[in-house]
């Protein structure tokens, strides 16, 4: 039997980033593969020739993304039971294993807003590491993880089709809000397709210096690995660097100082909104790594000084929130639309800027 592929193609699309800025990712959780079938390729299950194809690779997993629809041949989704031909384009979306093959459990406390056999919905606090990484080995969201599914469901073997927890996205260590987990490797593949094709929906909102010129609007700007710092990433406006990034804004509340914005993301890259927002001349309100962190914006006077440093001290984090997040269940196929409240110290801080316009307003 011929299954020789002289012209077959692999390619990386994205690749995990590092925990201590993940930001909105979700992008950068996915590989994708393309294979042209040679012309004398015979009939072959699709799924035994791509696990000679791809390395790593389970059939299991290759039959689950088949059936989430994250396997295509000619731009079709196929059965697990295909038989490949010759002249044929195979294209493969598959989430990234874990870094580890062990994580070890710890007991934490999670604010899980929903759960079923398949999904959880975790409201994360700031401070918290979704997954563990280089400087962040244990005590992440993903090893309380462990425990949980650990006590609910007793241990799972490694090759098994258990339920054990699956990221399909990040957010930063110091963003809050809404985190979806799969509970399952079915799960997993129908909800990573949602985030590959960007047809989940994401709103997050921001504290940013100063208040756009259009209050509403879309970033299409490029964002990649600033060349000269690892921990940064940069925007590439001119297009020749990076990958495609986009964000629909608008302005939900300006105090001419700052500006609640809600960011609706199309694409999930790392450090984005933080990016995309600094890019437009309004960093993220203590956002540290990108500028947000000094007094951009107001007097020079020492009450007005005085005020910001005690806003820092109430938010001591970039001021994001992951607030919303709505996508299609991956058995019941049902819409389901989280919503979450702001933090204490996210509400704290907008608080004070409002007394604070309001301050000013009497003054005039």
């Amino acid at each position: 039997m011929e299954q020789e592929d002289l012209h077959n193609q692999h390619t990386i699309v994205n690749q995990t980033s590092d925990n201590q800025g993940g930001g909105e990712q979700s992008d950068d959780l996915f590989e994708h593969h393309r294979i042209v079938t040679d012309k004398g390729q015979s009939q072959y299950r699709i799924d035994k020739f791509l696990m000679d194809r791809i390395a790593q690779v389970s059939r299991n997993k290759i039959q689950n993304a088949i059936r989430a629809g994250s396997v295509l041949v000619d731009g079709l989704e196929i059965k697990p039971n295909y038989k490949v031909r010759p002249n044929q384009t195979i294209t493969v979306t598959l989430a990234h294993p874990p870094a580890s093959d062990y994580i070890e459990p710890q007991k934490m406390d999670l604010n899980i807003v929903f759960e079923d056999e398949d999904v959880m919905i975790i409201n994360k606090p700031p401070g918290l590491v979704v997954h563990p990484g280089l400087g962040n080995p244990d005590h992440t969201l993903l090893n309380g993880l462990m425990y949980y599914f650990r006590e609910k469901y007793g241990e799972v073997p490694p090759d098994s089709d258990g339920q054990r927890p699956y990221l399909v996205h990040r957010i930063d260590k110091d963003t809050s809000g809404l985190l979806l987990v799969a509970k399952n490797e079915y799960a997993m593949s129908r909800l990573a397709k949602q985030f590959f094709d960007h047809s989940i929906q994401r709103t997050y909102h921001a504290l940013v210096w100063g208040q756009p010129d259009v209050l509403a609007g879309t970033i299409h700007v490029n964002v990649g690995r600033d060349p000269n710092e690892r921990l940064l990433i940069k925007a590439f406006p001119e297009g020749d660097e990076g990958k495609v990034a986009i964000t629909h804004y608008r302005v939900l509340e300006a105090m001419y100082y700052v500006s609640l914005v809600e960011c609706n993301l199309e694409t999930g890259r790392t450090h984005q909104i933080r990016v995309h927002m600094k890019h437009m001349g309004h960093p993220l309100f203590m956002d540290g790594r990108y500028g947000g962190d000094e007094i951009l914006k107001g007097t020079v006077f020492t009450k007005y000084k005085q005020f910001v440093l005690n806003c820092f001290r109430t938010i001591p984090r970039q001021a994001l929130h992951a607030k919303t997040l709505g996508f299609v269940h991956p058995t019941t196929n049902e819409k389901m639309f989280f919503d979450s409240e702001l933090p204490a110290d996210f509400g704290g801080v907008l608080k004070k800027w409002r007394d604070y316009l309001t301050y000013r307003k009497q003054l005039l």
